[in-house]
Parts: C-alpha cells; sequence; structure tokens
C-alpha cells in the first residue's frame, strides 16, 4: 500500500504535464445475455486517472528534466502532484474558482472538518470526486453564500477543511468551497526508454502516470 510516507509534496513539471494526453478511466463488466440484452456492473464506484506526459516533452531540456524527477521519484516507488491540464479547478477552465463552486457539506453546530469534493452534472446522477491535493493559496470558503475571509484552515496534504471553534457552521448552514487542485499519481513504470535519435526522428517517449488512490 501507498503510504503518506511514500509521497512527495512536489508536481510534475507543469509544461510538460500541460501537453499530456489522458483523464479518467472506470471498470465496468459487461454481459450478453441470452436474450440478445446485456448486464453491466461498475465495479469502481470512483474513477481514477491515467495520463501519458510523454506527449508534452518538447525539447532536449524537457526530456532531462523529466528523467531527473523520475529518477528522484525512484520510479514507481514515490508519488507526486500532477496538474490535470485540462481539469484542475473547482470550475469551468476559462473561470476562476469561485467560494460557491462546490458544495462539501451541511452544518450541525458541531462539525468543524469537511472533506473538499469537486461535483460533476447535478441530481441523482452527480459524481462527487474527492480532492486530496489542493494547491495552497487558492482556497475560497463561503457559509450560505457568504465568503469567509477567516476562521478556518487547511491542510494541503489531505483537503480536509477545518474550521475554528468559533466559526463552526451553524446548523443547516450551507458549507462551500473554490479552489484548485492536483491529482495525487505516480509513474507506471520503472523503466523510461529515452533515444536521443529516436526523439530528433520525432518520435515520442512514453511516460505513464496513473493516479493514486486510497
Amino acid at each position: 500500500m501507498t503510504s503518506i510516507e511514500a509521497f512527495h509534496e512536489v508536481r510534475f513539471p507543469v509544461a510538460v504535464g500541460f501537453g499530456s494526453t489522458g483523464g479518467p478511466e472506470r471498470r465496468t463488466d459487461i454481459v450478453a445475455l441470452g436474450s440478445g440484452g446485456e448486464s453491466r456492473n461498475a465495479r469502481w464506484a470512483r474513477s481514477r486517472r491515467r495520463y501519458d506526459a510523454g506527449y508534452g516533452i518538447r525539447s532536449f531540456d524537457d526530456l532531462a528534466a523529466v528523467v531527473a524527477f523520475f529518477e528522484e521519484r525512484r520510479g514507481r516507488l514515490y508519488g507526486f502532484r500532477f496538474r490535470d491540464p485540462l481539469d484542475w479547478k473547482s470550475c469551468l477552465p476559462s473561470r476562476q474558482p469561485a467560494p460557491t463552486d462546490c458544495t462539501l457539506g451541511t452544518g450541525d453546530g458541531e462539525t468543524a472538518a469537511f472533506a473538499l469534493v469537486k461535483t460533476y452534472g447535478s441530481g441523482e446522477t452527480a459524481y462527487r470526486r474527492a480532492i486530496s491535493k489542493p494547491v495552497a493559496g487558492t482556497l475560497r470558503v463561503s457559509l450560505d453564500g457568504e465568503e469567509q475571509a477567516s476562521g478556518f484552515s487547511l491542510d494541503e496534504t489531505t483537503g480536509l477543511l477545518t474550521f475554528e471553534a468559533g466559526a463552526i457552521p451553524a446548523p443547516g448552514a450551507v458549507v462551500t468551497a473554490g479552489f484548485s487542485f492536483d491529482v495525487p499519481v505516480r509513474f507506471d513504470t520503472d523503466r523510461l526508454d529515452v533515444s536521443l535519435s529516436h526523439f530528433e526522428a520525432g518520435e515520442i517517449p512514453q511516460v505513464p502516470i496513473v493516479e493514486i488512490r486510497p
């Protein structure tokens, strides 16, 4: 199992990551029935992100930076932060995070800690994704739509928002937040195949990266 000690709170080179490919994946079993219909079953309750950062390598300097980062992480051993080039904010890519972007929960007068989540879609089919690696300095919080300037703290290594004793949300108060975030990932290989001649010829090295889920 991957522990906190096996995670480095550093981000993969953003410029290289911006050119990466990938996104969420799910596991669904589909069984063909004798009637000609089918039965579907979701094996995973949560999606998992996969990327190939090789497409973001544009120069020898980029290649050297990725190799150095790979060596520092000891291949698959240590996890790290990765900025998804499309999905890294609580809002649309063209907007800035607002304190009312995502609903975290409702106060009861006693609960002080709320986990950051990002909601995809709406209604009964909405998917709530746990966010464990928010970016420092980007969090905005509101209670019943009123932004809070103080009275709370954020653990950027876990995504847990905690209100101070005198600022705990009152019963019925809707807690919302906006933020930027990274994806906790690791390399999905212990070997990088690097060829300068192939790179000069336009071949892109594969740099597989996979999300770490608890």
